[in-house]
């Protein structure tokens, strides 16, 4: 009979839940869980059960039922590629991605190493201005304004002269600047096509444009691009793109796309306006042997590490701001149909009221602009309402032509094989014989997200470990590389 505890002296909710979760019986399963997770900052809670079976025999070889686990549930990792949501899962999400930037540049991962010799460039392509901000000249050490900003000064990317910025263009800008990379990456095979004196259909039959791209904030609250864009043969990366094809021609094709690749928006409100890349763009040759800056250890890190951002780097915040009951319309349907107004947000569809947000003047401003065009008629399929909290930017951060390399799918896929393997062993199985089981009956329901009390102080420790460990190997690695 197990003894009743009388906590009632230790007064930290989770302290004393992890006592109970310590007296309650294997202990050592509940730490195994969370470790497992890695300290995910929010995990997923399943309940259900799984039967494993023999295909030959149908003799039953293993059953699991949450309703056996201490806690009655299953912790599954959220998966969140942000950092600022979930360290832990943005670490793995920004190792895949360096995975397959990587795999494009040197092979691996089913890509053959003879990629490397394909000429291959890295490209910055930026937003244009829409007014004077507050910025760090690199050849000049004063700003605009006359003072000389600090490295992480508030100040820097807000607009000098706010009254007369341009927020429409800006939010519109970032609400069409993936449509605005689709027209340059046509206009690039266009310009490609016209260097050669040949038409698109001859183009494509004699070599590939691949590229994988990634998407980062400016201090300025504009979203601008940074791309591998590689030359292959017609059928991908395991194919070398024709002699004539050269770094020279995809360098000024790029530069001859991004000044032509042009959107109109059309509005009865704001006007015309043509949304295109701005004056600042950057192409680099990505060199193969290590003799230069951009390597492709170096640019696949950097990449990476941009994979795991969002807009709150910014200075946003990390959260929708639309009301849930009334999916930030305002209203809710009544029995008889009639709109009656969300008790929630009193009419406004916001789920805090924009002015009490904790970020700068100029990014309220930029939501302000995106939550008020987002309701526009002629901008209703931009639904910026929406996406106000990302200042109208509503694109993928990272993406990736077909056959540029792997993908991260294939690359879960080579994770989730390894830990059957590893089950396997645990099992007394033979990991590298055939896989002669079935998975059938499976049952699995969403409970929760979020640790218990208790179990919140075992992710911390974990997420301390695993820091820890992160910050010896660092330092292993740097005193390696300072005695060679």
């Amino acid at each position: 009979m197990t003894r009743m505890l009388d906590l009632r002296h230790v007064k930290s909710l989770a302290v004393r839940d992890l006592i109970e979760l310590a007296n309650g019986g294997n202990f050592d399963r509940v730490t195994e869980q969370v470790d497992r997770v890695a300290g995910c900052t929010r995990p997923v809670n399943l309940v259900g059960h799984t039967t494993t079976l023999d295909a030959s025999t149908r003799a039953v070889l293993r059953f699991y039922n949450t309703a056996d686990e201490p806690t009655g549930r299953l912790l599954t990792t959220c998966g969140n590629r942000r950092a600022s949501r979930c360290p832990s899962c943005s670490r793995v999400y920004a190792a895949d991605t360096y995975h397959l930037i990587k795999a494009g540049l040197s092979g691996g991962k089913t890509v053959p190493e003879t990629v490397r010799t394909h000429p291959r460039v890295f490209a910055t392509l930026t937003a244009p201005s829409f007014g004077p901000v507050h910025n760090r000249p690199k050849d000049n050490p004063r700003c605009v304004c006359g003072t000389q900003h600090d490295q992480d000064a508030p100040e820097l990317g807000t607009p000098l002269h706010p009254s007369t910025y341009d927020y429409t263009g800006a939010v519109l800008w970032n609400a069409h600047a993936s449509a605005l990379w689709a027209r340059f990456t046509t206009y690039l095979r266009r310009a490609l096509a016209s260097h050669y004196g040949m038409t698109q259909k001859a183009l494509n039959a004699a070599l590939r444009v691949s590229f994988a791209k990634v998407a980062e904030y400016q201090k300025r609250g504009l979203v601008h691009f940074h791309a591998v864009i590689r030359f292959d043969g017609p059928e991908g990366s395991s194919q070398p793109p024709p002699l004539w094809a050269t770094v020279d021609a995809l360098t000024h094709a790029i530069e001859d796309a991004a000044e032509n690749a042009v959107l109109t928006v059309s509005s009865d409100h704001t006007g015309d306006r043509e949304v295109r890349w701005g004056d600042r763009l950057d192409v680099r040759e990505i060199t193969a042997l290590g003799d230069g800056e951009l390597t492709d250890k170096a640019v696949a890190g950097y990449v990476a590490k941009y994979a795991t951002k969002s807009a709150e780097d910014s200075g946003t915040v990390d959260r929708s701001l639309i009301c849930a009951p009334c999916a930030g319309r305002g209203y809710l349907r009544g029995p008889d149909g009639f709109r009656d107004l969300c008790d929630d947000c009193e009419g406004t569809g916001q789920a805090e009221p924009l002015p009490n947000l904790r970020v700068q003047r100029h990014v309220r401003q930029m939501i302000r602009t995106a939550w008020a065009l987002g309701h526009l008629p002629e901008f209703e399929d931009l639904k910026l309402w929406k996406w106000a909290h990302m200042l109208g930017f509503r694109g993928h951060f990272s993406t990736k032509s077909r056959r540029y390399s792997t993908t991260l799918g294939a690359l879960r896929d080579v994770r989730k094989a390894w830990r059957t393997a590893q089950a396997r062993m645990d099992a007394g199985q033979d990991p590298d014989e055939e896989d002669s089981t079935l998975v059938t009956e499976s049952s699995w329901a969403y409970l929760a997200s979020g640790y218990r009390p208790g179990e919140e102080l075992l992710a911390a420790q974990t997420r301390h470990d695993i820091q820890q460990a992160r910050q010896a190997t660092d330092r292993t690695k740097t005193e390696g590389e300072l005695w060679q």
